[in-house]
C-alpha cells in the first residue's frame, strides 16, 4: 500500500467506488460479524442454564438494552455525520471540537441515565413485562447495565465517531475488543462464579469499558483530527443542532424499537414463555444477516456525507448505486442459507420443541423482513448523511409507528401468526415510504 492509500482522505476523495466501499464497510461488517458471534454465543452459553426464564430473561430486557444503544446512536450517528460533513468542508478545527463534545455529552448522558432509572427499576421490570419466574432473572441482567450505563453510551458513540473521520479499521478494533473480553468472560462469571444471567451482563459490560478505553487512546494519541480534552470541550448552538438534528432521528428509530420490542414481548407472553424464548434465539440468528447489511451501509455513509458537503454528485451517485446492489446481494444470500437450515440452527440453542417449531415460524418472518429492513436502513441513513434532519426523522417514526397498528391488528385477526409476521409487513410499509421520500430529496 503506498502512501496516499495511508491516508484516509484519499479513500474519501480519490478512491475508485468499489475500493473506497470495501476499504470503510469491510471493517465495519467484521465488527458487526465479531458482535454477533457474540451475541449468539451469550445465548449459548444462558442457553445451557437449562432455565427458559433465564432465555426469555435477555429477550425482555432487550428494550431497556436498546434505550442505551438509542443514547449512543444519538451521539453516534449525529456526531459522526457531523465530523464527515466537517471534513468535506476543510474544517479541521471544528472537528476537534465537535468531537469533544459529543465524547462528554455521551458519558454525561449515561450518568444522569442511572441516576434516574436506578431507584424505579422494579416499574421499569413491569413495563418490560417480566412477571413470575422471569421477574428475577430480568433484573439480574439489567442491573449490571445501569451501573455501567456511561461507557455503554460512550462505546456506541465512539465507535461510530472514529468511524465518521474514516478510520473503519480502528473503530472496528473497539468492537473486536469488547467482543473478545465478553466471550472470555462469559463462562468464567456465568458458570466458573455461578452469576447466571447476571454474569452475562457484566461480561457485557467489562467488554465495553475497555473498548472506551481503546477508543480514547486512540482518539488521543493517533487520531489527526479528532479530539478528547476538555480544552476543545467549546459547545456551541451550531455544533449542538447540528449533531442532535441528525442524532435525533436515530434516537427516534432506536426509541420506537424500544415500543416495538415491548409490544412483541407483551404479545408474545400472552402465548407463553417459550415464544418469547424463540423470538430472542430466532432474532439473534436474524442477526447474521442483519448486522452485515448494517455494517455495509453504515460503514459507507462517511463517505456519502464527505461527498454530500464537498458537492462531488458523481461520486455520491456511484457510491449509492454501488452500495445498494452490494447489499441486496449479501442480504438475500445470507437469508436463503440460514432459511435452509433454520430447524438444525434452532436446535443448537434449545431443545424445547415448542421453541423450535414457533422458532421456525420467527425465524422465516423474520429473514423476509430483512431486505426491506436493510433498504430502510441504508435510506435512512442517507438522510442522516445529507443533515436531512426532517427526512431522517419521518423515516424513523415510519419504521416504529408502522408496527403497532399492524401487530394490534394481526393479534385480533390471525392470533399468534398475525403477531409474528407484522413483523415483515411493517418493515415493507417503511421501505416504500423510505423509496418515495428518497424519489422527491435533492
Amino acid at each position: 500500500m503506498n502512501n496516499e492509500e495511508n491516508n484516509e482522505m484519499y479513500y474519501f476523495e480519490k478512491a475508485p467506488v468499489p475500493k473506497a466501499i470495501m476499504h470503510m464497510a469491510v471493517p465495519m461488517i467484521m465488527g458487526m460479524v465479531a458482535n454477533m458471534i457474540y451475541n449468539i454465543t451469550d445465548a449459548y452459553f444462558i442457553g445451557l442454564l437449562n432455565n427458559t426464564s433465564a432465555l426469555a430473561a435477555v429477550t425482555l430486557a432487550l428494550p431497556f438494552v436498546t434505550i442505551l444503544m438509542a443514547l449512543g446512536e444519538l451521539f453516534g450517528t449525529g456526531g459522526s455525520t457531523y465530523i464527515s460533513r466537517l471534513l468535506g468542508e476543510k474544517n479541521m478545527i471544528g472537528v476537534k471540537i465537535a468531537s469533544s463534545v459529543n465524547f462528554y455529552l455521551s458519558l454525561l448522558a449515561g450518568v444522569v441515565f442511572s441516576i434516574i432509572c436506578i431507584p424505579f427499576l422494579t416499574s421499569v421490570l413491569n413495563v418490560l413485562g417480566a412477571t413470575g419466574d422471569a421477574f428475577a432473572p430480568t433484573m439480574d441482567y439489567i442491573l449490571p447495565f445501569l451501573i455501567g450505563a456511561p461507557f455503554l453510551i460512550a462505546n456506541f458513540t465512539l465507535g461510530q465517531t472514529i468511524r465518521g473521520e474514516g478510520a473503519a479499521k480502528e473503530s472496528m478494533i473497539g468492537m473486536v475488543i469488547s467482543v473478545v473480553v465478553n466471550i472470555i468472560l462469559d463462562p468464567i462469571l456465568i458458570f466458573t462464579l455461578g452469576m447466571g444471567v447476571m454474569g452475562a451482563a457484566i461480561a457485557t459490560v467489562i467488554g465495553n469499558i475497555c473498548a472506551v478505553v481503546y477508543y480514547v487512546w486512540y482518539m488521543n494519541s493517533k487520531s489527526p483530527v479528532q479530539s478528547v480534552s476538555l480544552q476543545d470541550f467549546k459547545p456551541t448552538k451550531d455544533i449542538l443542532g447540528n449533531i442532535f438534528k441528525i442524532g435525533v432521528s436515530a434516537f427516534l428509530l432506536s426509541c420506537f424499537l424500544i415500543v416495538s420490542s415491548l409490544l412483541f414481548n407483551n404479545y408474545s407472553m400472552m402465548y407463553g414463555d417459550y415464544v418469547v424464548a424463540a423470538f430472542g434465539v430466532a432474532n439473534r440468528m436474524c442477526q447474521i444477516s442483519d448486522m452485515i447489511g448494517m455494517g455495509l451501509y453504515m460503514g459507507v455513509v462517511p463517505l456519502i456525507a464527505f461527498s454530500y458537503a464537498a458537492a462531488d454528485t458523481e461520486r455520491l451517485s456511484k457510491l449509492i448505486k454501488t452500495t445498494v446492489t452490494y447489499l441486496v446481494c449479501i442480504v438475500l444470500g445470507i437469508a436463503a442459507i440460514l432459511f435452509a437450515f433454520r430447524t438444525q440452527l434452532l436446535s443448537l440453542f434449545s431443545s424445547d420443541t415448542n421453541v423450535i417449531r414457533v422458532g421456525k415460524e420467527i425465524l422465516t418472518a423474520l429473514l423476509l423482513s430483512t431486505l426491506f429492513a436493510g433498504l430502510s436502513g441504508f435510506i435512512t441513513s442517507i438522510f442522516q448523511a445529507f443533515g436531512k434532519g426532517v427526512k431522517s426523522n419521518i423515516m424513523s417514526v415510519a419504521r416504529g409507528i408502522a408496527l403497532i397498528p399492524i401487530i394490534i391488528a394481526g393479534n385480533i385477526i390471525f392470533g399468534l401468526d398475525g403477531v409474528i409476521w407484522s413483523l415483515t409487513a411493517s418493515e415493507f410499509c417503511a421501505c416504500v415510504v423510505g423509496v418515495c421520500l428518497l424519489i422527491n430529496t435533492k
